[in-house]
């Protein structure tokens, strides 16, 4: 379980082993290639991206990284998953498997476009 007086990325990706702060590492990279406006802060005890809102989380787990980019985001992609296991709001990369980043990113792009629309939305309304 992370610790929960974390507070940056860094300090997170820094507790855990250097094979699995490396994947962390290449994904924290892949999100920030993909929506490099959007800012780090941890959030849920989890590394988080926020660009108009959340746009993504992850969190190393025992045998996976738990990547969270909210339910939209899993289902617009979940065709492209292959056997990764997933839920309504998550995909689990396991840690003996390569990252799929060139999903990650696909995925990261679409939440940006999302979170613009919905603060676009949202700013109409006012």
């Amino acid at each position: 379980m992370p610790d929960d007086t974390i507070q940056t990325i860094d300090a997170y990706i820094a507790q855990y082993p250097p094979e699995i702060a490396a994947r962390l590492n290449a994904l924290r990279e892949t999100i920030r290639a993909a929506a490099p406006d959007a800012t780090e802060k941890i959030s849920w005890r989890m590394p988080t991206f926020y660009l108009k809102g959340n746009l993504v989380h992850f969190a190393a787990h025992k045998k996976h990284i738990g990547f969270y980019p909210g339910d939209d985001g899993i289902a617009f992609f979940k065709d492209r998953f292959g056997d990764l296991s997933y839920s309504k709001g998550a995909v689990q990369f396991p840690h003996d498997k390569e990252l799929p980043l060139a999903l990650v990113a696909d995925i990261v792009r679409y939440r940006v476009q999302k979170n613009i629309e919905a603060a676009e939305k949202k700013k109409g309304r006012h």
